[in-house]
């Protein structure tokens, strides 16, 4: 008979059920001392590959032969289309508030034209046509203008690089293909991707249980922390210069801890060791856009943040997460809208919460798939 793995005691309950398994990812996997995996694959590899190549990999398991890729990239193309009813409805979503609620509601209004019932086509269908429909958001929240007709034989990121309306530099594809691969996943348990297989295991329909996940994104403690972390670095070139040096920036994290003021971008509930996504961005930062303010800022605190905090004894993780550069990165390559970053990242991470979603639901336990998510909460009056 097997041992439990943990013994419950009172000092776990209201932790998140941070660290508590509770099933199986079969997509990817983070070490504390290693970073990101998708499919046993690191992330620094395939930083490398194009979006349908990996997407492939995350969907299929494994890296596909050159006709294989052909016939995938054919497949997504195929899919890339809205209706124009669609189009019409996003057009008359309310601009107010955040550009992730609008979000929310168009993929729940594109389960309402394109579901299907069948949680693989749905999850291919989504995937297909979800860089589409955030194209189309975009265009329309921040007014950019008339978003141009698609084109998916451009390819997937090209394609929708190629539909904003917005003005676009020669790297802006380049930047929006790096942070579309790096954001697919990052295991099963974040709260986004629990949230979106969780609404799914009371089998609502992948829309539905991917619009919910969406929800769980949009907060600043989870996917709006890279808004949070680009304005923390524009707040310090704003307070020293683009000119600042290094111990001036030290000094400048030491007296917002001292004021109890947060420091964003570093730190993770997983990693140990600087976020291997982190590293890919500061690498290609440091190599296009050094002299960019933003990107001279997040350097300098590449180093100085890690320093700071590694003398509090009781941080365990000083050092730099994805959010401590992705838009600085996005900013320097010509996107500087950092109200739709957690768009664009919701964009990348349907694809892996989705092919998550399908597991769960048509493979987990034989076929018959994952039971409701049903936690027991003991009762405690206040």
């Amino acid at each position: 008979m097997s041992q439990p793995l943990f013994q419950i005691t009172e000092e776990h309950l209201e932790t998140g059920l941070r660290g508590f398994p509770v099933g199986y990812c079969t997509t990817s996997s983070v070490d504390p001392d290693k970073g990101l995996f998708y499919r046993g694959k690191p992330v620094s590899e395939l930083c490398h590959w194009s979006a349908e190549k990996t997407i492939y990999l995350l969907y299929h398991g494994q890296e596909p032969s050159e006709q294989e890729l052909k016939k995938f990239i054919e497949n997504l193309q195929q899919r890339s289309h809205l209706s124009k009813d669609l189009i019409a409805h996003i057009h008359h979503l309310p601009r107010r508030g955040h550009p992730m609620a609008l979000f929310s509601c168009a993929i729940m209004m594109l389960g309402m034209y394109e579901l299907t019932g069948d949680y693989k086509e749905d999850c291919l269908n989504l995937i297909a046509k979800v860089p589409l429909l955030g194209a189309y958001l975009i265009n329309y929240h921040a007014n950019f203008g008339v978003t141009p007709a698609a084109e998916p034989h451009k390819g997937y990121i090209e394609n929708f690089v190629h539909m904003l309306a917005c003005p676009k530099s020669e790297g802006l594809t380049e930047a929006m293909r790096l942070f579309n691969i790096l954001h697919y996943d990052h295991g099963g348990g974040n709260l986004s991707t629990f949230v979106g297989k969780a609404v799914a295991s009371g089998l609502e329909d992948l829309y539905g249980s991917i619009a919910a996940a969406m929800n769980a994104l949009a907060g600043p403690r989870h996917g709006r922390a890279n808004q949070e972390s680009l304005e923390f670095v524009k707040g310090l070139v704003a307070q020293l210069g683009s000119q600042s040096t290094q111990e001036e920036v030290e000094q400048a994290i030491r007296d917002k801890l001292a004021n109890k003021e947060l420091v964003y971008g570093f730190g993770h509930a997983v990693l140990r060791v600087e976020d291997p996504r982190a590293s890919v961005y500061y690498e290609v930062g440091e190599r296009h856009y050094a002299e960019e303010p933003l990107m001279q800022m997040a350097l300098k605190l590449r180093k100085a943040g890690t320093k700071v905090l590694k003398e509090n004894p009781k941080i365990t993780n000083p050092y730099p997460n994805v959010d401590a550069v992705s838009g600085a990165l996005l900013t320097a390559a010509g996107f500087p809208y950092p109200e739709y970053y957690t768009v664009l990242f919701g964009i990348s991470r349907c694809v892996g919460i989705a092919i998550q979603i399908v597991y769960e639901r048509t493979v987990a336990r034989g076929g018959k798939g994952t039971p409701i998510v049903r936690p027991k909460y003991i009762y405690r009056p206040y």
